[in-house]
């Protein structure tokens, strides 16, 4: 299947336009991957008679499924297990301390995908669960995505899904094994998180102020303008000492005057001083 230079033009801008996600040249490829089993249900033997189908609005639908196949849902639980161990380890701890007062956590998972980050996170509460007794933990997964949060609220996933990242005795302990070689995960660690469609160029989810914000290999798709708005509403939605998680490709230098790293867990990032704040401190 050949891509022209015009239906790459075309579906590129459609997903930028609804997603705020950017195809570039070098991630071109991916468009005739993705397409095939859509272009295979309508019968179109190319993406020009796609595009010219899109733009002949007979299936009003189909724009939406367009963009759900051409975003990419790779995710899997406890993705990047070093870079998790740090945030549920030290960093963690040190935020315990400062939370202790009001024993309330509030925790965002943005572009969660099919919901293995979220459920992630809601094990590790779920298996430290004398710890963290007398505590409200609000977990949140969102993605542009509305067929991946579907998948994430139903909590069910293959077996191959479910052995990517856990040891067997953690899958044994949080999910059932279903007909079909499915595994669904338990009603309370499905009832621990609150999964909703959201684009991280809109305002942040209720209740809008986090403690922890995981925002991993999700950056890496958006052009440099969208992803200095992008930073902006994570500001928004942070106090002055959340913490902030990037995928390992993704920094914040160079990008955003509102967070710094966290020199007590480099890989982590803080929110930055204010002005007024940094006046006081000298």
């Amino acid at each position: 299947m050949e891509l022209s230079d015009g239906a790459a033009r075309i579906l590129s801008a459609l997903l930028e336009s609804r997603t705020g996600q950017q195809l570039s040249v070098s991630r071109r490829w991916r468009i005739e991957t993705a397409l095939q089993s859509l272009m295979r249900e309508r019968k179109l033997p190319s993406l020009d008679h796609l595009t010219a189908y899109l733009a002949s609005g007979r299936e009003p639908g189909l724009a939406d499924a367009v963009v759900e196949a051409l975003l990419n849902n790779e995710t899997f639980f406890y993705r990047d297990r070093p870079a998790f161990e740090l945030l549920l380890g030290p960093a963690l701890s040190r935020l315990r301390e400062k939370r202790e007062g009001e024993k309330l956590l509030r925790i965002w998972s943005a572009g969660c995908s099919t919901g293995q980050e979220a459920y992630s996170l809601a094990m590790h509460f779920a298996e430290q669960k004398l710890r963290w007794q007398g505590w409200t933990i609000e977990l949140i997964g969102t993605d542009v995505s509305r067929s991946a949060i579907e998948k994430a609220r139903t909590g069910l996933y293959t077996q191959f899904e479910v052995q990517r990242g856990l040891a067997v005795m953690q899958m044994i302990r949080c999910f059932e094994e279903c007909p079909g070689a499915t595994w669904r995960i338990s009603p309370d660690l499905q009832r621990a998180v609150n999964f909703q469609v959201h684009s991280l160029v809109e305002p942040p989810p209720h209740p809008g102020r986090f403690d922890i914000i995981l925002c991993r290999n999700v950056l890496l798709y958006f052009p440099a303008d969208m992803r200095r708005r992008v930073f902006d509403r994570l500001a928004q939605a942070s106090h002055e000492d959340s913490i902030l998680m990037l995928g390992a490709g993704e920094t914040v230098i160079g990008q955003t005057s509102h967070f710094i790293s966290d020199s007590e867990n480099r890989g982590l990032y803080i929110r930055a001083p204010r002005p007024q704040a940094m006046r006081a401190a000298s």
